[in-house]
């Protein structure tokens, strides 16, 4: 049986193709497996991200029902020095102006420290959330002085002036 010198060329040229279309289609699957994993990666991180949510949530609600139950003590006890009873609709509807007021409060706030390049809400911030009402202003800043008069005095000591500094030239 004699051997074609010259077999088909088409054949060799079919065979090509699917070598090449099995190396492409490997390609493919081994980066679709390191996509896999960024792709697990990512609903990992999502996951925590949507648990770290769903705390800080349950965390708000607490708060939320701790405020609403101050602002009931605070009615009642209210209410009965006045010799009236407050309605619970009234109380509901205080607590949650309140609570929406004192959210914004805190954002007013946070915006204020950020704006002075601080990561923390000081005094002064909370002073200023106040700038409408100059009335709210002025017992804020007092009773900001006597909380600072209660702190205890700071144990730097003061440098001592040379003589160099008290000598004053007048032109």
């Amino acid at each position: 049986m004699a051997m074609d010198p010259d077999p088909d060329p088409d054949l060799d040229l079919d065979m090509d193709m699917d070598m090449e279309t099995l190396a492409d289609d490997a390609d493919a699957a081994l980066a679709g497996d390191s996509g896999g994993e960024a792709e697990r990666n990512e609903a990992a991180e999502a996951e925590a991200e949507a648990e770290r949510y769903e705390a800080a949530e349950a965390e708000a609600d607490i708060l939320r029902d701790r405020f609403r139950l101050a602002v009931i003590s605070i009615a009642t006890a209210e209410g009965k020095k006045a010799g009236m009873t407050v309605a619970d609709p009234v109380v509901a509807c205080i607590a949650d102006l309140a609570f929406k007021s004192a959210e914004q409060l805190a954002k007013d706030a946070e915006l204020f420290a950020q704006h002075a390049g601080r990561k923390s809400v000081r005094m002064d911030d909370v002073i200023l959330t106040a700038h409408r009402n100059d009335h709210l202003m002025g017992l804020l800043r007092t009773f900001s002085q006597e909380l600072k008069g209660k702190e205890p005095a700071s144990e730097r000591k003061r440098k001592k002036s040379s003589k160099k500094d008290e000598r004053v030239i007048e032109v």
